[in-house]
């Protein structure tokens, strides 16, 4: 792992399935980040601005983010982060079972290695999300 995976990283995970969360959570175990989910759009935008229940959130340092979500759709969730000044420090990784080239949003400020189509292997999927969060 690189040398961000030494220090404290804050990481949000917005995704809607369970299954996904327990393997991102199994991803970062043994590294020194904090990982916050929200399960929908809404909550994301919350914990985002720092409303509602997430008055107290920390300063993100990451986004992994699902487009799919219920509520407010991660396209959205990415548009809002891109044109807040407060959060152009967030990187935002996307995280879907969509393929690249299938996905319609602004590829503007996103690298190819802030994309992760997800994988069916649940061990290579957690591999990814690693490399990703930690290059």
């Amino acid at each position: 792992m690189s040398e961000q995976a030494e220090t404290d990283t804050e990481i949000l995970l917005v995704e809607d399935n369970p299954g996904d969360v327990r393997l991102v959570e199994e991803a970062l175990r043994e590294t020194a980040s904090t990982l916050h989910v929200t399960r929908d759009g809404k909550e994301a935008f919350d914990f985002l601005r720092r409303q509602s229940e997430f008055r107290g959130a920390p300063r993100l340092d990451t986004v992994l983010l699902d487009l799919n979500v219920p509520k407010i759709d991660g396209t959205q969730i990415l548009d809002n982060i891109r044109s807040d000044p407060a959060l152009d420090h967030v990187r935002v990784i996307i995280v879907t079972s969509a393929r690249e080239r299938d996905v319609d949003f602004d590829r503007e400020g996103t690298d190819e290695d802030d994309f992760i189509t997800k994988p069916a292997d649940p061990d290579e999927f957690m591999a990814l999300v690693r490399a990703a969060v930690f290059a």
